[in-house]
């Protein structure tokens, strides 16, 4: 049943092959063609068209039932839910909160009863920030119309007006983020949007078409890291987003990392394995491991060089 009411929603959404639904709902093509016929038999008024464009398409006028959930599926939605709302701006500030309520109102109250224990826990983890981003939203609108932005940023070195493309927003670690190519730059970049401190629409700089052909013709070279971690090391470098899955265990107490790194994030790749400290060793390339050596051998001589004016 869960599968048939599937496959009417899907329809509601337009015209779908047979292919499309077997690959969606992960069942045979056969499976899908049965399920077809057993709700025609019931009263589903699907039609069928044949050749390149066809598929199947529910009758026009045709709709299902107000919505119900199961009891997985109302806690599925309000898990996703409770998670957004444990971060301090949104662009559904209000809304994160009347969806829950109403959900909630149309639940049955031996499906509330039966999911609130395992809501209460379960958590996302999400650190708790103190910002405000009123301009999140408009970001998000102009991001989805392709548009150019002039930012004003606050990085940790800088504050400057950026010329910006934004590619795509979204949340993690408690903050939320815009990957974007900066024309200032000349590359792409990760801007954290609360540091973003005014934003206005901008026109696309004339030799915007100039700069997409050069650098998809000078493609920068990759670095291969391959390093040895400790557990806690482990832990900490499987946080990473871009180099965490490259990780393989090598022994009880041993892990690999092994992966290629563009030339452009050396310092980023230097000043990580330098912060590991104990917990990695670094088994090429060998001017990572002399620029650790080098790191340390600064930082030693730094409190050395304190400790001699103290006395």
């Amino acid at each position: 049943m869960d599968r048939l009411m599937a496959i009417i929603m899907a329809l509601q959404h337009g015209s779908q092959t047979a292919s499309a639904l077997s690959s969606k709902l992960e069942v045979s093509r056969r499976t899908i063609l049965r399920d077809i016929q057993t709700l025609s038999e019931i009263g589903v008024p699907i039609g069928a068209a044949s050749g390149p464009n066809g598929g199947y398409t529910l009758m026009e006028g045709f709709q299902l039932p107000p919505l119900q959930l199961s009891s997985r599926e109302a806690l599925c939605v309000l898990f996703a839910l409770q998670g957004l709302t444990r971060y301090t701006d949104t662009p559904f500030n209000g809304e994160r909160w009347s969806v829950m309520d109403k959900i909630r109102s149309i639940l049955p109250h031996e499906t509330s009863k039966s999911i609130d224990p395992l809501l209460d826990s379960m958590e996302i983890e999400v650190p708790k920030r103190v910002y405000h981003i009123p301009h999140l939203e408009w970001m998000l609108k102009m991001t989805a119309e392709g548009k150019w932005l002039s930012v004003f940023y606050q990085s940790m070195n800088h504050r400057r007006r950026l010329l910006i493309k934004p590619h795509k927003i979204f949340a993690a670690h408690g903050f939320w983020y815009c990957d974007c190519f900066s024309h200032t730059h000349q590359e792409d970049r990760r801007l954290r949007i609360d540091r973003i401190q005014d934003v206005a629409e901008a026109e696309e700089p004339a030799d915007f078409r100039e700069l997409k052909l050069s650098s998809s013709q000078d493609q920068d070279t990759s670095i291969h890291i391959r390093a040895e971690l400790t557990y806690k090391g482990m832990l900490q470098v499987e946080r990473d987003e871009h180099i965490g899955e490259t990780i393989e265990a090598a022994g009880d107490e041993l892990w690999i990392a092994d992966f290629h790194l563009p030339e452009k994030e050396w310092e980023w790749v230097v000043s990580l394995f330098f912060s590991l400290g104990r917990e990695a060793r670094v088994i090429m390339p060998e001017k990572l491991r002399a620029e650790i050596r080098q790191r340390a051998s600064d930082l030693y001589n730094d409190y050395n060089h304190a400790i001699a004016e103290e006395s």
